[in-house]
């Protein structure tokens, strides 16, 4: 009796391992071999693949693979898949913990129902238990409309967690296929979006309802693809070619950055040399009316190869991203001489701003380059709110609590001084190179202003004005009045920058600056 019990308990053990076999064999099925086989046809990799490519080998352990939907209208209960369209767990890139979901688009479209939602929910709360970041594979065809408004609160409750974790994680968003309706405000309350060019696209209405609305005839490509998001809207801060190279873009992302507020920068190994760079001797034209690209100025002051450009092809007259120096993180933010002389806009303004939020959420310093020679004047812009626009640049700097330095390099004017991270609000150190103009208005429109009864009863009119347009520049297009009063801390030779800046961030890397108790502010969205 005993000996037939201990076989029962055995066979009773071996069925149950043989049964989760078969659940985890069909949980890695997905939507089944068809399916999957035409996600390849479309030159898209598979949600798990996906999570194979991005995290260390062997790293993922999987969270709810036997999950189902719950749903028993419409003929849904004969229709049940594992994982139920989505894949989540936590794993490790380059031994650093995170925590990502990958919606599966051949399972019922990759819709979101209450269980899809769950699932999601649970891997963002435990990346914020944590301290990790979350990162969200997005391939989506919406709301599952036959749970009707349980899908529609499931979308709620992800909304509601992105914006807890907002400046607490990084949350990482790549659209690796379609994603449309309410699905696109995860992404767009996330820090950063990825976009793939040609397989993915991101809308609030699709094409066929702005056909019907409005008559426009627009494929999803010129409505919402990557290259429209990535120079139109702003709404993307990458593109790739391919899946592959999204992903590998996520993790070269996330080598700049901690894995929560409350960690400091990563740091790598580095060993000091020369740190001269003569090539930024001359990088400055003689003549001050002459673009020069600002890239060339950061590839020469930071670690060689390290500068990881953000929204690369959106509101070009301002250039952000990450970079090393000596080894450290940091932001940058430059005023872009070649494009727009290098004036600040309404889209360039918002660039920035949240670019500097970021970095100030997560502890990563702030590099500014300037040569400004102010706003963008027009109707469209003021009509279109560069005031409000302008001010979020402001704000954001003003707010910024980390290390800050801001290096003028030529044009530094009129209220976009002020705004480009200067002394008065708040920067720790200000350099100047030799070439700089800090004044209210560049020399020639000051003389037309100040002398203008003087140019006005002259003979010769353009030769006063030249005369005058000279007196004024020889007064303000220099450095050293600003260096008097101490908004400039010490005016520079452009071969010695890297060398200041190395020293300047060494210096403040225990800085502790505390904003006055509050809620949060009230910044002019």
């Amino acid at each position: 009796m005993g000996k037939s019990s201990a076989q029962s308990a055995t066979q009773n053990s071996m069925d149950k391992r043989k049964l989760l076999s078969e659940h985890r064999e069909k949980s890695l099925l997905g939507g089944g071999t068809t399916r999957i086989d035409s996600q390849h046809k479309k030159g898209k990799l598979t949600a798990r693949e996906r999570i194979h490519f991005l995290l260390d080998e062997g790293s993922f352990e999987e969270i709810g693979a036997f999950v189902m939907h719950r749903s028993n209208d419409f003929g849904m209960e004969n229709q049940k898949v594992l994982s139920d369209g989505v894949v989540t767990g936590y794993g490790t890139i380059n031994g650093r913990l995170v925590y990502v979901f990958s919606q599966d688009f051949t399972v019922f479209g990759g819709s979101l129902s209450e269980t899809f939602a769950e699932k999601i929910c649970k891997v963002m709360d435990l990346a914020m238990k944590n301290g990790a970041p979350i990162i969200g594979l997005n391939d989506s065809g919406g709301a599952r409309i036959q749970e009707g408004v349980v899908s529609l609160g499931g979308y709620a409750d992800i909304f509601y967690r992105n914006t807890m974790a907002s400046g607490v994680i990084p949350q990482i968003s790549a659209i690796m296929g379609p994603c449309a309706g309410g699905a696109v405000y995860s992404p767009a309350i996330t820090d950063f979006i990825m976009m793939v060019e040609n397989t993915s696209y991101m809308f609030v209405t699709g094409p066929n309802v702005v056909k019907t609305v409005t008559h426009e005839e627009v494929s999803s490509e010129e409505l919402g693809g990557a290259s429209v998001h990535s120079t139109k809207s702003g709404v993307a801060h990458f593109t790739a070619a391919n899946e592959i190279e999204c992903i590998n873009q996520i993790k070269k992302l996330l080598s700049y950055i901690p894995e929560n507020c409350e960690e400091q920068v990563p740091h790598l190994e580095y060993q000091s040399g020369d740190e001269m760079r003569m090539a930024l001797k001359d990088i400055i034209p003689e003549n001050a009316n002459q673009p020069y690209d600002m890239r060339d100025v950061i590839s020469n002051v930071v670690d060689e190869d390290s500068f990881y450009e953000v929204h690369k092809n959106f509101a070009e007259n301002i250039v952000v991203g990450f970079a090393r120096l000596a080894g450290r993180s940091i932001g940058i933010v430059g005023n872009q001489p070649s494009q727009l002389a290098g004036c600040l806009d309404i889209h360039s303004s918002q660039k920035g701003a949240r670019f500097v939020r970021f970095c100030d959420s997560f502890n990563i310093p702030i590099l500014t380059f300037e040569d400004v020679p102010g706003f963008l004047p027009g109707t469209d812009q003021e009509w279109n709110a560069i005031i409000t626009n302008g001010a979020k640049l402001l704000y954001a700097f003003c707010e910024a609590t980390v290390p800050r330095v801001t290096v003028i390099t030529r044009k530094a004017y009129g209220g976009a001084y002020d705004v480009m991270n200067s002394k008065h609000i708040g920067c720790d150190m200000n350099f100047a190179w030799p070439t700089a103009e800090i004044a209210v208005m560049g020399a020639k429109g000051a003389a037309e202003i100040i002398f203008k009864k003087e140019i006005d009863s002259a003979s010769d009119h353009a030769a006063e004005l030249a005369k005058k347009e000279k007196e004024y520049g020889d007064l303000f297009a220099n450095p050293y009045r600003a260096a008097e009063r101490g908004f400039i801390d010490e005016v520079i030779f452009p071969e010695e920058t890297r060398l200041k800046l190395i020293k300047a961030f060494k210096m403040l890397e225990n800085k502790v600056a505390n904003l006055p108790r509050k809620k949060h502010g009230n910044i002019p969205l």
